[in-house]
């Protein structure tokens, strides 16, 4: 007894313990261990007159995965982002199915679909043009999972029940379950109400759900600037608390979130939210620094407003060109600075190498975006130069479109000076213009009077002299052999 009682007394209490009642022991030992267990509620049920959901706006190929999952005698749920978003009557742009089948188990059901992940393995059901994401409901019992040192979940393969998979979800409103054949939605932690009024929530407790995955703390941000959503207080409070345990998140993955909040239609209202809660500098330390003046701060919400004009009008955007110019204010000041003692060229060149040196082990880029980063600004000298005989290999070079449109942009902020929107539209005339009207084009630059000239700097290109070529000594060799000397 003795011992039991101290045990009691050393054990931290759970926030939402139960207290254990009077009575028998077992029905001590039953509250004890519920305490212990994560809380799990029972599910609220939205018929089809209430959630509103329009069966249209489902994708043919998530139709298709849970009925499949749900012939095969396995529960199937489309889930997550895609319920929140039919609620709100918008077209989900992707699906996800929760299941009580095993990862194995869905992929025997669906031709070409593969496991994949290793922190927690999903499937990918392709069908047709779609993509389907297929999770296994998750365990609630957290007790054995494979974490470091600061509570981040390392492996995370522990299936459980539906309950369980609703416990382990990060937001209320991303906690909604639609199943397709009944036409209900199933809530178990008052997603529902929280879309209705407009709240990101985290369900349980949010510095534990933090420690546990702290780029949680980036999607919460990238839903607040998605939904214009508010964020409770307690989230927000943990947040300030949990955000330097992002520096324990392998730079790979934080790259991938970069290019989520710049990617998706609406990077300055995500870049607002970074900057309003100080996380900028643990997602980009490098864009931080450009955020502080106001000339970098200007250039990037630039940028960012035609990235998500071309999202939003389902063009395509590019990485390379992302990174490219969300660094450049930087590398635009070491070019500066550099080119005070150097050429253009190596000047730049000293610059790029710089700042990618400084910033390596903050940010992990890939080699196939850092070489358009590279290609982009390398040519921007060139661009503005417009030397006759390079002009050909230029608008044949593979990152010349990227390239110029970085260049208009500088024009069109000004960065150029008067004569940078003219330069700019050249490029873009001559990239429109027939073989032969590209060919007068080059020829007019090339006869003009200011052909050596660069337009932006109003500085003469030094005339490169011509080598002398040195007299072979073959001839006098041969002359001297000829008519041998006598003495």
């Amino acid at each position: 007894m003795i011992t039991k009682f101290i045990k009691q007394l050393l054990t931290p209490k759970n926030k939402d313990a139960v207290k254990a009642p009077s009575g028998s022991r077992e029905a001590k030992k039953k509250a004890l261990k519920k305490a212990k267990t994560p809380v799990s509620h029972k599910a609220n049920a939205y018929p089809a007159k209430k959630h509103g959901i329009n069966p249209k706006y489902i994708s043919e190929a998530a139709m298709m995965v849970t009925q499949t999952l749900a012939e095969a005698g396995f529960e199937a749920y489309i889930v997550g982002g895609a319920v929140r978003d039919l609620m709100e009557g918008l077209q989900p742009k992707d699906f996800d199915v929760a299941t009580n089948a095993t990862p194995e188990q869905v992929v025997k059901l669906f031709r070409r679909a593969r496991i994949i992940g290793r922190r927690f393995r999903i499937v990918h059901v392709p069908h047709r043009r779609d993509l389907i994401e297929v999770t296994t409901f998750r365990s609630a019992n957290t007790d054995n999972q494979d974490t470091d040192a600061h509570g981040r979940v390392l492996r995370d393969n522990q299936f459980g029940t539906l309950q369980d998979d609703a416990v382990r979800r990060d937001l209320s409103v991303n906690a909604l379950y639609y199943d397709t054949k009944r036409q209900v939605v199933l809530d178990y932690h008052g997603g529902v109400d929280d879309l209705r009024d407009q709240t990101l929530r985290i369900i349980g407790d949010p510095i534990t759900r933090f420690r546990e995955d702290p780029v949680r703390m980036l999607r919460v941000l990238r839903f607040m600037a998605k939904l214009g959503f508010d964020v409770d207080a307690a989230t927000l409070d943990a947040m300030d608390e949990c955000k330097p345990l992002l520096g324990n998140i392998p730079q790979a993955r934080l790259f991938d979130e970069t290019l989520k909040f710049f990617t998706t239609g609406h990077a300055n209202a995500s870049l607002d939210a970074l900057q309003d809660h100080d996380f900028t500098e643990y997602l980009m330390p490098v864009l931080a620094d450009v955020m502080d003046t106001e000339k970098g701060a200007t250039w990037v919400h630039a940028m960012l407003e035609q990235t998500d004009a071309r999202v939003n009008a389902d063009k395509s955007i590019s990485p390379g060109f992302l990174f490219a110019a969300l660094m450049w204010p930087k590398i635009e000041e070491r070019w500066t600075f550099y080119q005070k003692t150097e050429p253009q060229m190596i000047a730049l060149d000293r610059a790029i190498n710089e700042v990618i040196n400084q910033h390596n082990d903050q940010v992990t880029i890939t080699k196939r975006f850092m070489s358009d980063m590279r290609d982009i600004w390398s040519l921007q000298p060139r661009l503005e130069r417009r030397l006759p005989r390079s002009i050909a290999g230029l608008i044949g070079h593979p990152r010349f479109r990227a390239a110029y449109d970085f260049l208009l942009l500088r024009a069109q902020l000004d960065h150029l000076g008067e004569a940078g929107l003219p330069v700019a539209t050249w490029w873009g005339d001559l990239y429109d213009a027939s073989h032969t009207q590209r060919e007068q084009m080059i020829a007019d630059l090339r006869n003009s009077p200011r052909a050596n000239v660069n337009p932006i700097t109003g500085q003469a290109d030094p005339v490169k002299r011509k080598r002398r070529r040195r007299k072979s000594n073959s001839g006098a060799n041969k002359t001297a052999s000829e008519n041998p000397s006598t003495e």
